[in-house]
């Protein structure tokens, strides 16, 4: 998956998004980080997931579902980014059906000649 490897990148850059609006006021006082730290952390945990993802598709597809669940909360915590939440739960069905996927087919080779 390059979307989380993207995503956490610029998390470091915001030439994409300026990615801090997007986190809820409740986390930062929860954690006791401030907004950036806490996303650069985001961006750290995105980096290996995507990099999980390819070394261990059958593992790091649930890990990417799990981490886009998280996200999808936060969003419905702030308040306007219904759009976004609702593509982060397709790109969640998309990582639950790569996690199927790879229980059926990884590590196997069907038809080889």
């Amino acid at each position: 998956m390059v979307a989380p490897l993207i995503a956490g990148l610029d998390k470091f850059a915001h030439l994409l998004v300026h990615w801090d609006q997007y986190l809820t006021p409740l986390v930062p006082r929860l954690t006791g980080f401030s907004a950036y730290t806490f996303m650069s952390i985001v961006g750290v945990i995105e980096i290996i997931a995507a990099i999980l993802v390819a070394v261990r598709p059958r593992i790091g597809s649930y890990v990417v579902a799990t981490w886009l669940a998280c996200i999808i909360i936060n969003l419905l915590l702030v308040p306007g980014d219904y759009d976004v939440a609702l593509r982060d739960f397709g790109l969640f069905l998309v990582a639950l059906a790569l996690g199927r996927l790879s229980q059926e087919y990884g590590g196997t080779v069907r038809g080889t000649i």
